[in-house]
C-alpha cells in the first residue's frame, strides 16, 4: 500500500468495469483520485485469435492510450501467464487487492491434499488461475464476480463448486463475505444478479452473525433489512478433496443462501431482502432520442411477426432431430416490447445482431417503431461511460463486451467502503 492507495491487480478484465469502478473514468477531473490504483492487468479471449481480442484493445486505448505501460497489460493466456510468473520468468507484482470477474465452470478437485503436489483442479478451470495467483502473491484483499448459479452448482451435488472455492481460501487464510445483488434492486436501471464475493486475509475474529447482518463490507455497501430469522450454519471441511467425493450430494437445494460469510471453514449464511429507498432507474430512463438511431437498429415490418412468435407463450410438439422423438415444448411468454417503466433485463452477450431472438431487447418508439437497443444504451445499462466500446469493433462485438461486463456502480460501492475501512 503507497500513500493509502490500494495496489490492484486485475484478471478476466474484459473492457474495465472494475478498473472503471475502482479508479474513475480516465478522462473526469477525479481520475486516480479514488485511492485505487490499477499496476497490472490481464485480458484474453479464446482461442486466442487476434480478430477475438477487441475487449483487450478497448481495455488498452481507454487505460493506456499513449502505450506508457505496456508491461501493465498483458492479452495472454492466463494460465499461461500464471505459469511463467511461477517458474519466475514473468513479474506480476505485489498487490494489496485481487479483483475479476470469473466463469461459473466445473471446480472438480483431481488430487486430494495428501499428494505432495497438493490439490489440483481440473485443467482450463479459471478458478485455479485464480487460486495459483493467491498462492503466488498473498494479496491482502480479493473481491470477485460471478453468475449466481454459482452458489448452486452443480446440479448433481449442490453447492459443492462454491464449497471447494470457501475451503480453498480458508486454506489460504481468508476469511470471505458473499452477497447475491440484483442491481435493480438498489436503483440501477438493470435486473442483473450477480454473486460479489469479498475475502480478506489474516483479519480479526469476526461475530458471524453481525458481519452477515451490520458489519460487514457487503451489509454496508448494500444493506439488507435486519431480521436474523433464518441463518444457517455450517462448515466446510478443510480437504478439498473430500469436499469434490461428498458435498452436496442428494441435495435438491444449495445449502449457501444468497448471503453469507466464512471464517475458519465456518459458514453463516442466508436469504436477505434489500434495504434501499432511494431513487430506481428504469429501462425508458437510459433511452437515446429516436432521431439519432440509426435505421437498421428498428425492426421492419416484415420481421415483427417472428419476434412475437420468439417472445410469446409456446406449447407445441416438437422433434428431435437426431434422435426422431417427438415431445410438447413450452415456454412462458415474455414481455413485447419491454416495458420502459422498469429496470431492464439482464442484457446478456448476444444482446447485438439484427436475427430476431427471444432475449434481445426491443423497444417501442415515441413514433411506435419497434427497435433494438444501440450499443450506447447497453453502456449505459452498465454504467460505462457513452461510447466507451467504440473503438473500432462492431456493434455486435459492442453488445457482447457489454453482456460480459458488470453493472459498474456495484463493485464501485464496494470499493468504497473497503477503502473506508484501512487502517
Amino acid at each position: 500500500m503507497t500513500n493509502s492507495t490500494l495496489q490492484v491487480v486485475e484478471l478476466f478484465a474484459g473492457v474495465g468495469g472494475f478498473r472503471l469502478a475502482l479508479e474513475g473514468n480516465p478522462k473526469d477531473s477525479n481520475y486516480g483520485k479514488k485511492g485505487f490504483e490499477v499496476v497490472w492487468a490481464n485480458q484474453w479471449e479464446p482461442p486466442g485469435t487476434k480478430s477475438r481480442q477487441f475487449a483487450f484493445d478497448c481495455y488498452t486505448k481507454r487505460f493506456d492510450s499513449l502505450g506508457k505501460h505496456p508491461e501493465r497489460h498483458i492479452n495472454e493466456d492466463v494460465s499461461v501467464v500464471l505459469d511463467l510468473a511461477e517458474k519466475e520468468e514473468l513479474e506480476i507484482p505485489d498487490h494489496d487487492l485481487l479483483v475479476g470477474g470469473f466463469p461459473c465452470q466445473d471446480y472438480s478437485v483431481a488430487k486430494p491434499l495428501a499428494l505432495a503436489n497438493g490439490i489440483e483442479g481440473k485443467k482450463g478451470v479459471l478458478w485455479w488461475e485464480i487460486y495459483r495467483l493467491l498462492k503466488l502473491k498473498q494479496p491482502k484483499y480479493v473481491l470477485l464476480e460471478n453468475v449466481d448459479r454459482m452458489l448452486k452448482s452443480p446440479a448433481s451435488q449442490r453447492g459443492r463448486d462454491f464449497a471447494i472455492m470457501l475451503s480453498c481460501l480458508a486454506g489460504l487464510d481468508y476469511s470471505v463475505e458473499w452477497r447475491v445483488i440484483n442491481a435493480a434492486e438498489y436503483g440501477f436501471p438493470q435486473k442483473r444478479r450477480r454473486v460479489y464475493i469479498y475475502a480478506e486475509k489474516s483479519c480479526s475474529d469476526w461475530d458471524l452473525h453481525n458481519r452477515l447482518m451490520v458489519s460487514g463490507v457487503m451489509a454496508e455497501s448494500f444493506p439488507i433489512r435486519q431480521h436474523e430469522e433464518g441463518i444457517v450454519e455450517f462448515a466446510v471441511n478443510p480437504n478439498p478433496y473430500k469436499i469434490t467425493k461428498s458435498f452436496g450430494k442428494g441435495d435438491k437445494t444449495s445449502t449457501f443462501l444468497d448471503a453469507g460469510v466464512m471464517q475458519s471453514f465456518k459458514v453463516a449464511t442466508k436469504r436477505t431482502e434489500p434495504e434501499y429507498s432511494g431513487t430506481k432507474m428504469t429501462l425508458g430512463d437510459i433511452l437515446i432520442r429516436e432521431e439519432d438511431i440509426p435505421d437498421d437498429f428498428f425492426i421492419n415490418n416484415g420481421m415483427l411477426e417472428r419476434w412475437q412468435y420468439l417472445k410469446g407463450s409456446k406449447k407445441e410438439p416438437r422433434k428431435n432431430k437426431r434422435t426422431g422423438y417427438e415431445y410438447i415444448y413450452s415456454e412462458g411468454g415474455m414481455a413485447f416490447p419491454d416495458a420502459l417503466s422498469q429496470p431492464a433485463r439482464t442484457i446478456l452477450t448476444g444482446e447485438g445482431g439484427k436475427s430476431p431472438s427471444r432475449s434481445k431487447h426491443i423497444v417501442m418508439t415515441a413514433s411506435g417503431r419497434y427497435r433494438r437497443l444501440v450499443p450506447e444504451e447497453l453502456e449505459k445499462l452498465q454504467g460505462f461511460p457513452l461510447g466507451w466500446t467504440d473503438t473500432g469493433m462492431t456493434t455486435i462485438n459492442r453488445a457482447f463486451c457489454m453482456g460480459n461486463a458488470l453493472v459498474v456502480g456495484v463493485p464501485e460501492k464496494i470499493g468504497q467502503v473497503i477503502k473506508k475501512r484501512l487502517p
